[in-house]
Parts: C-alpha cells; structure tokens; sequence
C-alpha cells in the first residue's frame, strides 16, 4: 500500500488471514494477484479511505492499515479489529502513537476513524512490546517527514522481517539496543520482492505432534534462529534434535515435566503455549505455564480436560517476581499446573481459537479412540493446509461436512 509500483510475496501460507487481508486490499482498491504462494499487490489503483464493515471482528490486520490509507488518501476507516478471543488486546497503542505522529483520530461503536493532512516523526514509547504496535509504527514513520524514535518496541523475528521488507522497499530504519528503533521518513517507497521466512509457530507445533506421539518429524522451511528458544526448552525436558541448514527434527524415548513462562521475544513464544500443554499432558511428573502475555489464552483447558487431561489452573501467576505484575487483579487463569501421562481419550470439543484447535489435534493423536474436532476454520485461519499435512504424518483424519440446522 505504501509504494509507487507493485510489490511481490512469496512462501505465503494457504492460510485464512491471508484470504482476509487480500479481500481488504482489494476493498480499497488495489489490485492483488495470487499464483499459488506468491501474491503481488499493486497499489496504484488505491481509491478507498475505508475498509468495509463487513471485515469487522475478522482478524487484527485492519489496524495496520491506518498508517499507509493516511499517507495515501488523507484519511482512513478501518472496522473493529478481532481475532482469538485470548483476552483484552486493546488499540491505545495504536491510537496514541498515530496521534503523536499528526492523525486526528475519533473511536466510534463501528471502528475507528482517522485523518492526517501531514504526518511527522516523533517519540513513541510503547509501555509494553507490542508487536503490532511496532509495525504500526514502522508502517506510519517510514513516510513520515523528518524522525521517529520509537522506545520499548517489539523484536519479534516477524517485525524485523517487516523492518527489512520496508527497507528494502527504500524506507531508512535502524534498529539499536534496547528495543529502540530510529526511523528517517522519505519522500516516497518503491516496490519489492520477498520471500517470506518459515513460519515458527507452526514449525513448533509440528514438533510437538512427533513428540506427543512418540514419533519423530523433520519440520523443513524454518531456520533454527527462529526456534532457539523453543528447541532448548525441548531439549531441557529430553528431547533429541536433528538439525541441519534447512531442516530440523526432535524425537524422545520420554519427557521430564517443565516450567515454563511465556514472554515477550527472546522468550518463549506465546503462540507455542497451548501445544506446549497438551505435550505436558505425556510428559512425566507435574509441568507448569505461566502465560504473561495475553490475560485469557487457556480457554482451551476444559476440553483437553475432558479429553481426560489433568490440568488445574490458577488466577494467581506462578512464574518470576519481574512478571508477576502485569495480570494483577485479573480473575481468568494466567497459569496452569499439568499432571503427566495422563490417559487421553476421544471424545468431542470445540475449538475456542487457533493455537488451542492445534492442541486439541495433537492430544487427539495422543488419544486413544475417536475425537469430532467442531470448528477447524480457526485450524484454517492460521495454518497452512493442516488436515492435509497430518493425512501425509500418517494421522487418520478426516474433514466431514456437518449438515446445517
């Protein structure tokens, strides 16, 4: 959306959020090509201030679109954000580093309004490294006339992958010590090609199906920089790694319990949390999650429970004192306490979100007997072709019509 001529991805995901986000550009007038994994989109036909309504609750992108609609029409109307139900993810980041940049900004019951005649650097702080915040801000500044510092932001490998398409594209970025980002506005941005990285929460999760399962499989496409934190909590807890330039594999004759933490990158990913737990439900002993980044993400326990998991959870945090801060006086659960080996069995469950749909994949290849699974399109939103890819695992699955009331 920000540049002067067409723009290439390629290694995209056949995944739901990348359907939803091609219908908004196209919504507002770009015209989006899509050959297999590769989509280019071209901004030239840009004619719209507004993504429809009809978008509203459907996932988190349209907020990204603040910054580039401002920049190239003036003005902007994107609808209420949504996405998992994994608790409170509030836009006051958004808002307040839009407004610090020059957009005037009016938060409606529909969605949010915005208008800019021109947009200028400045210092942002983000009180907590929001990655979307982040790429607000980067999506915003690289156009902007004159600096922006942005202090305390997100270094996910996802947003460093995005502060180099931008500059690829021309945009002036650096990134310092300490989360400090220092952006130089320019004049204007060309079009560029990428190639996106290997996707590591579903690179994780594929390791967790072998592990689960006492099987073994070789995950190719995702680079190890992206799971070093993953493969040595893994490793921790006895897991075997295989890994070579392009591929890596883990296996286990048995697994000790952990305690592990969630958090903010380098730590360990929020995203890998609920396959982590359906793991400790084999694992030996008593294993524990402290989830420190959203305040509702194990919504997901109650079926794996039912599924005959022994899982309690805690609204009082069970990590380090540095984290024990954030969710104060939050009644939802921010840990749990997992018993080990426990015997799963088939039973039925709807799915709740994305990340909790692939937990209860993975304990229902664990379990013995059949599971209905109800509700895959969250499966879908957010990984590439899953049925498909556990049929070729040699999981006996299927997808079955279910006939409407």
């Amino acid at each position: 959306m920000l540049a002067g001529s067409p723009s290439t991805v390629s290694n995209c995901p056949d995944i739901g959020d990348v359907d939803i986000t091609i219908s908004m550009l196209e919504a507002v007038g770009c015209e989006v090509e899509r050959d297999d994994a590769t989509v280019t989109v071209n901004p030239g036909t840009l004619d719209s201030s507004r993504v429809p309504i009809r978008f509203s609750g459907m996932n988190r992108i349209p907020i990204l679109m603040v910054g580039p609609l401002l920049h190239r029409v003036g003005e902007a109307f994107v609808p209420l954000v949504g996405g998992d139900d994994i608790g409170s993810r509030p836009i006051d980041y958004h808002v307040d580093a839009l407004s610090k940049m020059g957009a005037e900004i009016n938060l409606t019951e529909a969605g949010l309004e915005a208008k800019a005649t021109h947009l200028r650097g400045a210092h942002i702080e983000l009180p907590y490294p929001s990655v979307g915040a982040t790429e607000s801000v980067l999506l915003t500044a690289v156009l902007a006339e004159g600096r922006t510092v942005l202090d305390g932001g997100a270094t996910e490998p996802e947003v460093i992958e995005l502060a180099l398409f931008l500059q690829r594209m021309g945009a002036r970025i650096e990134l310092r010590p300490n989360r400090r980002y220092i952006i130089d506005g320019v004049t204007e941005l060309n079009g560029a090609s990428h190639k996106l990285a290997g996707d590591r929460i579903e690179a994780f999760s594929y390791l967790v199906a072998g592990l689960i399962t006492g099987g073994e499989i070789n995950v190719h496409g995702c680079k190890q920089d992206r799971l070093v934190t993953a493969i040595s909590t893994l490793s921790g807890m006895g897991a075997k790694f295989t890994i070579t330039d392009d591929t890596v594999s883990a296996r286990a004759d048995s697994l000790s319990p952990a305690a592990v933490e969630t958090g903010t990158h380098p730590g360990f990913m929020t995203d890998w949390q609920s396959p982590m737990v359906a793991l400790f439900t084999q694992c030996d002993g008593l294993s524990v999650m402290y989830e420190t980044v959203y305040e509702n993400r194990f919504t997901y326990v109650p079926a794996l429970n039912k599924m005959g998991a022994e899982i309690e959870t805690y609204s009082t945090p069970l990590g380090t004192i540095e984290q024990q801060q954030r969710f104060v006086g939050s009644s939802t659960p921010c840990s749990v306490i997992v018993r080990g080996k426990a015997p799963l069995r088939g039973t039925d469950v709807v799915v709740p979100d994305i990340r909790g749909g692939f937990a209860y994949v993975l304990a229902a290849a664990a379990a013995e007997g059949t599971t209905t699974i109800t509700g895959t399109h969250h499966l879908d939103r957010g990984y590439n072709r899953p049925i498909e890819n556990f049929k070729a695992l040699g999981l006996d699955i299927e997808r079955i019509q279910v006939p409407s009331a």
